[in-house]
């Protein structure tokens, strides 16, 4: 468990860290070939993130309410972060609608597993 926790870890930081120099922060290189590398790191380090997501396996009540928080309060962030950049486009009458579409897919799919949820499981 532990070990896993550990590479959970070192993925989610990998990831943080690549998705920060996709932004380009410093302005160390021009968009190209080093951005698209970047890009596929990303993808891959996010695939690799997403495979631990799926593998989760619960045990007992208690790790079954952990698994239920960390999601709760990842959906809480994404959606808060989306919200916070709707309303700054807002302000500048360029809304992108990426960020509608991704609270859209975000709200949907919560609301889909809710359902499937209370059916199946």
């Amino acid at each position: 468990m532990k070990n896993n926790l550990l590479n959970e870890g070192i993925v989610a930081s990998l990831l943080v860290v690549l998705a920060i120099l996709l932004l380009n922060p410093f302005h160390f290189w021009m968009p190209g070939m080093t951005v698209m590398a970047i890009m596929g790191g990303v993808l891959v380090v996010f695939a690799v993130f997403a495979s631990f997501v799926l593998r989760e396996d619960v045990h007992d009540e208690r790790e079954g309410v952990h698994r239920m928080y960390a999601g709760r309060t990842a959906f809480l962030a994404g959606a808060s972060v989306i919200m916070l950049g709707l309303s700054v486009q807002s302000y500048n009458d360029t809304i992108d609608p990426w960020l509608v579409i991704a609270l859209v897919a975000m709200v949907l799919a919560k609301i889909g597993a809710r359902i499937y949820g209370d059916r199946n499981l």
